[in-house]
Formats: structure tokens, C-alpha cells, sequence
């Protein structure tokens, strides 16, 4: 079953037109090897790459895409976004100001614009009103809206007054109950509402093992779920032939939760030198939003942010880059991951610049956003990469991004499934 819900999430009613086309590309960015290649054509069948050719003729009447100006590049992919939610502000009760039925055009505006940006393929790690990511997934997969390939959570599994709950008003105001879907007492309950996610199209399971930085009176650093609870979350999802990311940003949530078995950390801000080792030890990604508090300084103090957020940003945001920069060297597997929405949807690929600054090379910056992030999702052999068998995903850049990586941030042309978008 989740085998065909994992299919089913990467196709698109778009791939099944039969045609053949050919794609001209300036030069060739290969992350499966690190290498960028000279001119070639890629010919495109079905929606899929059937063939990378040296530059050349192609057969006379084939239809061709010309991006020979361009540096071409697979879709590129975020691990850590919220679309199918409203944008931050300074209340921090604004969901509570946004009917389903809102959330979803949302969403669907959100979807585009990411699209565009150049991410063919996402991770959406949640929003607050449960199974608003499903749908939204499910209406891409439809040919209803256009956005990127989706992988969604569908609720967050979350403590009561979590990271995971809106917070911040006043206790008489009643919270919708499909805001709540995902709060757990005890494992009994984590795994009754992780199957519940499952069986209403969930494709992984998020947890909020800590405090949340957007979360009135949680505390960044401190653990929220216990291990024994992450652990049946776990259990249900390798069962039911899945996986599990954690929210996590202290030292001690971030090692419990990969003692638990998650797949992958996400923020992990505050990791410490064991928590590192642990990573790689055990194989674990880590999923290190590393632009995303500089936006939060200059936008939270510009439009009055609760000085919650702003206190928890400032203990965050540097210690998180320093994490980063040790896991780097310590050659653990880093995804791309933005949390966009907390900041606008479009910018996510200000991010490369940081990662870059931060210890990576440009290559490896572009390979946390394909093939890394691609093995994470376990979807290696459709997305990341332009090699044949892959989906037609595809980015087109003016400029070098191994010289400047920022060029990623103007994306010229993005093609999903073999179908130009832009």
C-alpha cells in the first residue's frame, strides 16, 4: 500500500502524452558524478529521460527545447515546506483566522509559486490543518493545480500546547478539532493517530520532539515527545513501509529521536558534537534550515514579532549554522530543507549561498538539493538526477552555479515531466 501511494505521489496526469521531445542544454549539471558536462541533448520520452546525447543533430521535425543559452540542471527539491498553510505574521493565532476552504487556495498559490522557483519536488512537513497537504498533493497529482511532485505528512504528532499546536490566545478560545488531529499523550495514542495519518494518505510521519521556535511558550531546546512515543511512531511507519522525521532543535531531542529510529532531524539548531557522531552513525539526515533566521531578524523586528520568537530565533540561528558547518566536515548527509513559509514561498533557493558560506562546496550545496534529498524521500530513481529513467525535471539557469551558486535564485525555465512550466 504505500508503495502504490509513494507512486502515485510522483505521477502526474501530464506524463502520459507519448511524445518525444529534445532538450537542448548549454551545459549539463551531472550531481549523480559532481561534474558539470558540456553542451547535450537530452531526449525526453514520455515524461521521462530516455538519453543524454553529445551535442548535435536531432531527427528533422522533432520538437525541440532550446535551452542551449543555459546552464540545465535537475528539478531541484526542499525537504522542509509548509504550502498548504498561511504565511508567518506577528499573531501567532493566525491560523486560527483561516478557514479550510482558504488554506487551500492558499495552497495552491503556494504550490505555483514554488514550482516556478525551480523545486520540482517537495517534502511538505506539515500544516495545521490536518490532510491540507494531502489534498493539495492530491490535486497536483490530478492536474487540478499546478505545483511540484509532493510528499506529505499530513498532521504534526504533537504533545498538547507543543511545537506543533497553535499557541499564544486567549483558554476559552475553542481550536478546531482538525487542528489537533496529531496530539498524543502517551504511545498508545501516537500509534493510533500514526496509523489514523496512514490511512488518510499521509506519506510519512512528522514528530515534534522539542519546543518550536513559532510556538508561544514552548521552548526551542527542550524535549516534548519521549523517546518510547517516538519509537511507536517508528514502529507503525516501517511496518506500513515508511519513515519518520522529527522536529528537533535541542541537543537532547535530536539524540532521542534518532535512538528512536527517525529517518531524519529537521532544524536540528542546537546539535552537539554527539549528537553529530550519532547522525552519521546511524545513517540520519539532517535537515538544516540554515537561511531562514536571517529573514526572521530583519522581517520579525520590522513588523513586531512576539519577542518570544525573536529571543528563541537569536539562540537558534547561529548555533545552528556552527552545527551545520561540523556536520559538513564530519561528513554527515545533509538535505536542503528552507521551512518556507515561515519565510515566502519562491525564495527558497536563497539558501545555496548560506549552505555555501557554511562549509560546503557549490556542487555539494546542489546535491543536498537532488540525489541527497532524493534518497531521503526514497525516490532515488525518479527525481534528483537527469540520468536515464528519471522524470523530466528539469531547471534552466543563465550563468555558472559552480562559480556563484546564487544564479539558482533566478531560475530561467523549469520543465516537470517533460512539460515546460516556465
Amino acid at each position: 500500500m504505500r508503495t502504490l501511494i509513494a507512486l502515485l505521489a510522483l505521477a502526474s496526469p501530464m506524463l502520459a502524452h507519448g511524445e518525444t521531445i529534445y532538450v537542448r542544454a548549454g551545459h549539463l549539471v551531472d550531481p549523480e558524478k559532481g561534474t558539470v558536462e558540456g553542451a547535450r541533448v537530452l531526449r525526453v520520452i514520455d515524461g521521462r529521460v530516455a538519453a543524454i546525447m553529445a551535442d548535435g543533430a536531432v531527427p528533422a521535425g522533432a520538437k525541440v527545447v532550446d535551452w542551449s543559452g543555459y546552464t540545465v540542471l535537475p528539478g531541484l527539491i526542499d525537504m522542509h515546506v509548509h504550502l498548504a498553510d498561511n504565511d508567518e505574521t506577528s499573531n501567532p493565532a493566525e491560523p486560527l483566522l483561516h478557514s479550510a476552504m482558504e488554506i487551500a487556495y492558499l495552497g495552491a498559490r503556494n504550490a505555483r509559486t514554488t514550482l516556478m522557483s525551480g523545486f520540482t519536488t517537495v517534502h511538505d512537513v506539515g500544516c495545521f490543518r490536518a490532510f491540507g497537504d494531502v489534498e493539495l498533493r492530491n490535486a497536483i497529482n490530478r492536474g487540478d493545480v499546478i505545483g511540484p511532485r509532493m510528499s506529505a505528512v499530513g498532521a504534526y504528532i504533537t504533545v498538547p500546547g507543543g511545537g506543533g499546536e497553535v499557541t499564544g490566545f486567549a483558554p476559552d478560545v475553542h481550536v478546531p478539532d482538525d487542528m489537533r488531529a496529531g496530539v498524543v499523550t502517551s504511545p498508545g495514542e501516537v500509534t493510533q493517530k500514526v496509523n489514523y495519518l496512514f490511512q488518510h494518505g499521509a506519506d510519512s510521519i512528522k514528530l515534534i520532539a522539542t519546543g518550536a521556535v513559532f510556538a508561544i511558550g514552548t521552548v526551542a531546546g527542550q524535549q516534548e515527545l519521549t523517546e518510547d512515543e517516538m519509537r511507536a511512531a517508528v514502529d507503525v511507519a516501517h511496518a506500513r513501509g515508511s519513515w519518520v522525521t522529527a522536529h528537533a532543535h535541542g541537543a537532547g531531542g535530536i539524540k532521542a529521536a534518532i535512538r528512536a529510529g527517525v529517518r531524519g532531524i529537521e532544524h536540528a539548531s542546537l546539535i552537539d558534537d554527539e549528537g553529530i557522531a550519532l547522525a552519521k552513525a546511524k545513517g540520519v539526515f539532517l535537515d538544516m534550515d540554515v537561511y531562514n533566521g536571517d529573514w526572521t531578524d530583519e522581517v520579525g523586528r520590522r513588523d513586531h514579532y512576539p519577542e518570544d520568537y525573536m529571543r528563541k530565533n537569536t539562540e537558534t540561528t547561529l548555533a545552528q549554522r556552527q552545527g551545520f558547518q561540523k556536520a559538513v566536515k564530519a561528513g554527515v548527509k545533509l538535505t536542503f530543507g528552507t521551512d518556507a513559509g515561515v519565510y515566502p514561498h519562491g525564495l527558497n533557493a536563497r539558501q545555496f549561498k548560506y549552505m555555501v558560506q557554511w562549509g560546503m562546496t557549490p556542487m555539494q550545496a546542489i546535491q543536498a538539493a537532488t540525489v541527497v534529498s532524493a534518497d531521503m524521500l526514497g525516490w532515488s530513481k525518479d527525481v534528483g538526477a537527469l540520468s536515464p529513467g528519471h522524470y523530466a525535471d528539469m531547471i534552466a539557469v543563465a550563468g555558472d552555479p559552480l562559480a556563484d551558486v546564487s544564479v539558482l535564485e533566478h531560475v530561467a525555465h523549469v520543465m516537470k515531466g517533460g512539460d515546460v512550466v516556465k
